[in-house]
């Protein structure tokens, strides 16, 4: 719905109260103030505003601690079963928050796959190009999505064997990829 004054779209009402401030200054001045904080250079490796692999900020820490330890896991509903990935914090199915961490197979086979030459995420401009693909995890009815290491695009099948790869980043923090076995 469109207010209007007598005048029409647009017009003035020579009824209305006068403005100290023409409209469009006066909204120029209404804004929040813009905080200049200085943006850290050389910029972080991947900017986590909210440490994932930190207790006190997520639920799904616990991600990162399997990681550490060489584990692979997710969360599993204990009302309805639901095995998710990425891990949540509730079930997606039923809502529910009771989940219980499950460890997931370190194996699997490349279902689908393809080549980043350019546009990569922030922190990984260097590594262009490489591989990502979505990988059957052997024994789950999981698909997943991940890097795959250490292979190039034209060596890579669907169907190609592939095992869990944790690696420490620059900042501290650990992630995960995939790549063919040794």
């Amino acid at each position: 719905m469109v207010a209007t004054s007598e005048a029409g779209i647009g017009g003035t009402d020579p009824r209305a109260a006068p403005t100290s401030k023409p409209r469009a200054e006066a909204l120029a001045t209404d804004k929040p103030p813009r905080r200049n904080d200085p943006v850290p250079q050389p910029l972080p490796f991947l900017l986590d505003f909210y440490p994932q692999e930190d207790p006190k900020f997520t639920r799904i820490a616990a991600f990162f601690d399997g990681l550490r330890k060489g584990w692979l896991t997710t969360t599993k509903c204990d009302a309805d079963g639901t095995l998710s990935w990425p891990p949540r914090v509730a079930c997606p199915t039923c809502r529910g928050e009771k989940l219980t961490w499950v460890e997931l197979p370190r194996r699997g086979k490349l279902y689908a796959f393809s080549a980043v030459l350019g546009g990569a995420p922030l922190g990984m401009e260097q590594d262009v190009p490489f591989v990502v693909g979505l990988i059957d995890l052997e024994g789950s009815p999981l698909r997943i999505f991940s890097r795959i290491a250490n292979v190039r695009y034209e060596d890579c099948c669907i169907g190609m064997e592939v095992v869990l790869e944790t690696f420490d980043l620059p900042d501290g923090r650990i992630f995960y990829r995939f790549r063919p076995p040794a």
